[in-house]
């Protein structure tokens, strides 16, 4: 899950979860689960921290989600490559892979369904927030007032990268991935091997533009669902960005902008996606 899905995400947990009243937490009773709460000794370490409390907002730090409870604990959340969260009730079967339930009192429940187990979720004070080292080093944030073009310009020139590798380097920018870095690229009209350090300021300016444009559009279609559907939002439901990507996916299919067939590359042993006639 990149950035885009993790802020749909917040902005419907900010709607549907914030205000209610945690009756019950459990971890389910498997080896994967423990994994998913892997800072906490025992189950029960974590979900006496969640039971009884209130969710009073819902907040993001890059790709981490951190719901605020009235007890003045944070819940935190990491999604890694399949974790979700998805509401139900009793009456709705658990799905494969739920590790978490908290269920609320005044009806229903959030489940939190992980595959993969790459994700993780921990409960800590706001205090101890801190010194959660990956929260302490979030890079910089395409939605955040502080992304502004002369910022990032810097910082572009500052690293001599290849922009591919850059765009997904989660230490410089944050939740792009690579099918948004892809995307980002067209946009710009620029290249995945083109140096960073290289960049006219006109350039910088284009980049710096189409990451805004992509990161909202996305939001906007409420995420991107490929054919493995591993997305799909609070309610269930697949994003429809997928719709809408312009390289992303489509080797051999012509350009929506010139019917120059795009081609692919392979970076970082995953498949990037190119039109070799808009992009320089």
């Amino acid at each position: 899950m990149e950035l885009p899905e993790v802020e749909v995400m917040r902005r419907d947990l900010e709607k549907d979860v914030v205000g209610r009243k945690v009756k019950e937490a459990e971890v389910r009773p498997s080896r994967n689960s423990m994994r998913v709460i892997r800072r906490h000794a025992k189950r029960k370490d974590f979900t006496s921290r969640l039971e009884g409390t209130k969710v009073t907002r819902a907040e993001r730090k890059g790709k981490y989600l951190l719901l605020h409870l009235d007890s003045g604990d944070v819940w935190v959340v990491h999604f890694g490559m399949s974790g979700q969260f998805v509401r139900g009730t009793k009456r709705n079967v658990l799905p494969p892979h739920t590790h978490i339930v908290v269920t609320f009192q005044q009806g229903g429940d959030l489940r939190y369904v992980d595959p993969r187990t790459f994700g993780e979720s921990f409960v800590t004070s706001a205090d101890e927030l801190g010194k959660v080292k990956e929260l302490a080093h979030i890079a910089i944030d395409p939605l955040e007032d502080t992304f502004t073009w002369p910022a990032f310009g810097e910082l572009m020139a500052r690293r001599a990268s290849k922009l591919k590798p850059l765009l997904m380097d989660q230490t410089f920018i944050s939740g792009l991935g690579n099918i948004y870095s892809d995307e980002v690229l067209f946009a710009a009209g620029l290249r995945h091997d083109r140096m960073s350090d290289s960049l006219s300021s006109q350039e910088v300016r284009r980049l710096y533009r189409a990451v805004q444009e992509t990161v909202q559009d996305a939001i906007r279609y409420r995420g991107t669902t490929l054919e493995d559907e591993a997305y799909v939002d609070l309610f269930g439901k697949p994003g429809e960005y997928q719709n809408e990507l312009k390289v992303y996916g489509r080797k051999g299919l012509p350009c929506r902008r010139c019917r120059t067939p795009i081609e692919t590359v392979k970076i970082s042993n995953r498949n990037s996606y190119f039109c070799p006639q808009c992009q320089s």
